[in-house]
């Protein structure tokens, strides 16, 4: 299918072939008919990435701070790598769409094949979105009606924050398509509204709506004429709609309102608020988050799971719900905002026209062939190859399943020095695997990772999803009798485990077993193969010392959820339980573990792990999520013999009473990432032992896993 995608590094809008989607469980696959260009939200998005560097910072210095943060701990080099990846990837554009379900997953209700819904799916010929993110569209509204929805249930939660009520004076503030939407629900509260904007087209929309508006052009002072329009007492609020770096619009609003006035703001504006302004009126000030209750509420939105209506009248669902039901009784009017119609295979040009302002415009619609082609609906796309890396017929051929961050700026590129052959690769939305395919060579992209597991021509499964389907995977590949490469974990559960090594116990005969990899890649490091070499003239008991300085993550991130990224003992402790592991070379006989005490909610991810191995040796892994970004992130210590190692961030190697060695410092940190990749391939194609026996992984993801049930209590 064909998919409006946009260059974070230089802002070109192109349409790309990528692969279809499937309706997942608890969601539908849609067939689209209309999509609607947002000329706010989407032109802020396109200018961004026509913007030059200096610019990009500008408009995000919190990103600049994350970037000096990287640059004082992994240094320069691989920090303009990770910018450079960053920007080099190509974003979806889009979020108000119209379309007719195509396909519906399991656990579905209320959904049936052929009814048209509205989502916020994006500029795509079919689009998969969950249950909670669409509705059904009323007979009697235009699809050219029914694509203002997304648009109008922002308004609408706007408005909503506000609490207007009846003959209640409100201003707007831009009148662009949230705008002019917003003026018109607030009539339908039976309130009167004052519009600003500086277009003299968009104050006479407004006045067609029924709202008083000021004359900027003829150079009216919008605080006088909201105090004439007042009384004399001051507005009731203010809705902000408006997208522009200047703080005049909140400063502005605060001087219109009466006193406990309320500014709602829905747009974008400069926030250098003065308090004076706020401080004598007792005014309320709130920032309007998108659609409404559920949105970035992962259980909501992915999940499927709704909040009680007695407890939460208004959703993003039923928000969208509450708009049609506005169309369709003609109290919201959006024929007049319609101001052009592009077929969808002219998208870029629209694009153009946006980022231009060649022409006035306020609705900008795109439409889609009545009829899809065959091809449209495949959910694979096999691309002509032009390979950086060359790989001969008979070296392993891969499959990557996952597409995120990581399998794209770290292990896709070692897999690919490796020199295999790229075969495929899957992602769940398709765009990150298309966009992977076309930068690195594969021959392939696809939603459909089982028919990647199944191919002839792939040996190799690579595994980078999210943690709660690595076993899922791991499993499929051994059942169909192919290595597997999988970044930890292995498993988030210890029936996980145990499932993994009945399965290769039962592939074949001994010699003749797929192999099974985790990228415990701290082990391959340059840095501690030296170290271990170091202590293989060592004698006795050690003991190692492991301090992880990690970022903090909120308690609603991914990692932080057991059952899905197992949480940060599980999902990311493991890599030093491996690494102490291998120093010590003998097996874990006692795993200890105490978590920072913490306010009920907060995530268990600060944490002391005492580590016991058969030969006397004993290691502690602190791993803190309090610490600050400046120290560096992993440091590791070992003590023995009277001598010492230590080991900053994968770059500088100290030695403390080691004969003939002193120091080993890289330019550049290298965790053994693509030596370990490296040592796989190179056991796969020789038929070679593991570089990390079997027993030692599920070892470790054993104690790991039984660590983070510990910690969680």
């Amino acid at each position: 299918m064909r998919q409006v995608l946009q260059s974070l590094a230089d802002g070109r809008t192109i349409l790309a072939e990528v692969p279809a989607g499937a309706a997942a469980r608890g969601g539908v696959l849609v067939r689209t008919t209309r999509s609607l260009i947002s000329s706010g939200t989407e032109r802020m998005l396109v200018d961004f990435g026509r913007a030059g560097w200096i610019d990009k910072a500008r408009q995000q210095p919190e990103k600049v701070r994350q970037v000096l943060d990287k640059v004082r701990t992994d240094g320069v080099l691989p920090t303009l790598d990770a910018v450079r990846d960053k920007l080099d990837q190509m974003m979806p554009l889009g979020y108000c769409n119209v379309g007719r379900v195509a396909e519906v997953g399991a656990d579905v209700r209320g959904f049936a094949v052929g009814d048209r819904v509205v989502s916020n799916g994006p500029h795509a010929e079919f689009v998969a979105v969950p249950r909670n993110l669409c509705a059904r569209i009323p007979d009697e509204v235009a699809d050219d009606e029914a694509v203002f929805t997304v648009l109008g249930a922002i308004a609408l939660q706007g408005v909503r924050l506000t609490v207007p009520t009846l003959g209640e004076r409100f201003v707007v503030t831009g009148l662009g398509l949230l705008g002019l939407l917003s003026v018109q629900l607030l009539r339908a509260n039976g309130c009167r509204v004052l519009g600003i904007d500086p277009d003299p087209t968009k104050t006479e929309l407004a006045r067609r709506f029924g709202a008083d508006v000021v004359a900027l052009e003829r150079g009216e002072d919008p605080l006088a004429v909201a105090d004439a329009f007042s009384d004399g007492a001051g507005v009731d609020g203010v809705l902000i709609t408006a997208s522009t770096r200047s703080n005049d619009p909140v400063s502005q609003g605060a001087r219109m309102c009466r006193q406990r006035g309320r500014i709602v703001l829905v747009g974008v504006t400069g926030l250098e608020l003065d308090r004076s302004d706020f401080y004598q009126k007792e005014l309320s000030f709130q920032v309007s988050c998108s659609y409404g209750p559920g949105r970035y509420d992962p259980q909501y939105e992915e999940a499927g799971t709704d909040y009680p209506l007695g407890f939460v009248r208004w959703t993003e669902q039923r928000n969208f719900q509450a708009v049609l039901e506005m169309l369709h009784a003609r109290a919201l009017d959006v024929r007049p905002l319609v101001t052009h119609h592009f077929a969808f295979d002219a998208a870029p040009a629209a694009y153009e026209l946006l980022a231009t302002q060649s022409q006035p415009h306020l609705g900008i619609l795109l439409e889609y062939p009545a009829q899809s082609s065959s091809s449209a609906a495949a959910r694979t796309v096999a691309y002509d190859r032009e390979r950086t890396h060359a790989a001969a017929d008979a070296e392993p051929g891969i499959a990557v399943i996952g597409a995120g961050n990581y399998a794209l700026r770290t292990l896709i590129p070692a897999f690919a020095a490796s020199h295999v052959r790229l075969q495929g690769i899957a992602s769940g939305g398709g765009v990150s695997a298309a966009h992977s395919a076309r930068k690195f060579g594969f021959a392939r992209a696809t939603t459909d990772s089982d028919s990647l597991i199944d191919a002839s021509d792939v040996d190799i499964v690579v595994i980078a999803t999210r943690h709660d389907s690595h076993a899922h995977f791991v499993l499929r590949a051994l059942q169909a009798g192919k290595h597997v490469f999988v970044e930890k974990p292995l498993a988030v559960t210890a029936h996980e485990v145990d499932s993994i090594a009945d399965a290769w116990s039962a592939c074949a005969p001994i010699g003749q077993r797929p192999q099974i990899m985790v990228g415990y890649n701290r082990r391959f490091a340059p840095q501690v193969v030296r170290m271990q070499s170091l202590l293989a003239g060592v004698r006795g008991a050690k003991s190692f010392i492991v301090t992880v300085n990690a970022p903090a993550l909120p308690a609603s991130h991914w990692m932080q959820d057991p059952r899905v990224g197992g949480g940060r003992i599980i999902g990311e402790c493991c890599h030093f339980v491996d690494l102490l592991r291998f120093f010590a070379g003998h097996a874990i006989v006692d795993a200890r573990a105490q978590a920072l005490a913490v306010g009920s909610g907060a995530p268990r991810d600060t944490v002391a792990i005492t580590l016991s191995f058969a030969d006397g040796s004993w290691g502690t892994i602190h791993y803190l999520a309090t610490g600050h970004a400046s120290f560096p992130k992993e440091r590791i210590e070992v003590f023995c013999a009277g001598r010492i190692l230590q080991l900053d961030n994968f770059r500088r190697l100290r030695a403390y009473g080691w004969p003939g060695f002193k120091s080993m410092r890289l330019l550049r940190q290298d965790k053994g990432q693509r030596a370990c990749v490296r040592a796989f391939i190179d056991a796969v194609r020789n038929g070679a032992s593991a570089p990390i026996p079997l027993e030692e992984l599920l070892e470790v993801a054993r104690v790991t896993i039984a660590l983070g049930e510990a910690v969680r209590g």
